[in-house]
């Protein structure tokens, strides 16, 4: 790694990126679609969509490796929350077809990025340092 792709903040970390811009994508379909008219649905999208890069961004400024991780099992919960969100709402006809399938793939792919993630900040740890998912 050089010093122009140190990590010294969440900023820096391609799936808080990633998680961001789809986010944002989430925000312009509910603000934009007929789901705006739809406030309690909309909140919950909305919610969860943003829980992702918050969730990566809090964990990684805990400054542990357990409460990191832990975090970012949190951001990969919300992710399955917003794309079940996405398909729910398509099949309703909340989002059109085309936009639910690119943000469906936003969060595909920061998914496997997360999964990546949290792959390698494990590798690193013992039985007794892995923090319990169900907490």
């Amino acid at each position: 790694m050089t010093d122009g792709d140190k990590i010294r903040s969440y900023r820096d970390l391609k799936v808080w990126q990633r998680a961001m811009e789809a986010a944002d994508k989430v925000l312009d379909m509910v603000e934009n679609g007929p789901l705006a008219q739809k406030y309690r649905l909309a909140g919950q999208i909305e919610a969860s969509s943003a829980s992702v890069p918050a969730n990566i961004a809090e964990g990684h400024e805990l400054g542990t490796r357990r409460q990191y991780l832990k975090h970012l099992y949190y951001a990969r919960g919300s992710l399955a929350e917003t794309r079940t969100f996405l398909e729910m709402f398509q099949k309703r006809n909340y989002f059109d077809a085309a936009t639910a399938r690119a943000a469906w793939s936003d969060y595909n792919e920061v998914g496997k990025m997360l999964n990546t993630l949290i792959t390698r900040l494990e590798q690193g740890m013992d039985d007794t340092d892995a923090p319990d998912p169900n907490t």
